[in-house]
């Protein structure tokens, strides 16, 4: 790396069940460190909603476009839905902004992050979970705006994500009154990483010349 230049961005995956908080902290991250952090856009073939801005909201595009997109190997995680409602992390998008020095931040599911961990090793994958599940259960009611079935399948969904948590790297919960924390540990996490050998190859190359991988 020259000196001057900008170092690459991470792309930091952000999991963690309905009701952990995890759009709470993922909203905090770029409150507090605009300079530092991105929002991953995500694709979509659904219309758009009220007040939901392409380019902002998410990228919607044809169903022909998502399938273009796949062929090229333009997506570093998608998924596919029976009511054609699909869903994917453009990679131009990632590149561009991590080109830019700016860490990515995807917030997906387990499978989209262990799609995304496979296409970019270097990849961060941090679960925020609640304090407890009791919690999870407490704030999932505490909404108001689901019936009594649907909190019974988000809780059960919860459970089996939050048993996939040994695939991950990391684990912030984010306790009850405090957003700030999650969001402060979680850049602290970023700085970390991107001190790792693994992750500095022009360093080591000025030490191992052309030998440096």
């Amino acid at each position: 790396m020259a000196t001057g230049e900008k170092k690459r961005g991470q792309i930091l995956v952000i999991s963690g069940p309905a009701g952990s908080g995890k759009g709470t902290t993922v909203a905090e991250i770029l409150r507090l460190y605009p300079e530092e952090f991105v929002l991953s856009v995500s694709c979509t073939t659904r219309a758009p909603r009220d007040g939901e801005i392409d380019g902002v909201h998410y990228r919607f595009i044809t169903a022909e476009e998502f399938d273009r997109r796949i062929e090229e190997d333009n997506f570093l995680e998608y998924a596919r839905y029976c009511n054609d409602n699909n869903y994917g992390t453009p990679r131009d998008f990632v590149e561009k902004e991590l080109n830019r020095g700016k860490n990515v931040i995807l917030e997906i599911d387990v499978k989209g992050g262990m799609q995304v961990k496979a296409k970019m090793p270097g990849t961060v994958l941090i679960m925020v979970a609640p304090p407890d599940l009791p919690t999870l259960e407490k704030r999932l009611r505490g909404r108001g705006t689901e019936s009594e079935e649907e909190i019974l399948k988000r809780l059960a969904r919860g459970r089996q994500e939050l048993e996939q948590m040994d695939l991950y790297d990391y684990v912030v919960t984010l306790p009850e009154g405090d957003v700030t924390s999650p969001a402060v540990r979680i850049r602290e996490i970023m700085r970390a990483e991107s001190c790792r050998v693994v992750k500095n190859a022009d360093f080591r190359a000025r030490f191992y010349g052309e030998k440096a991988e």
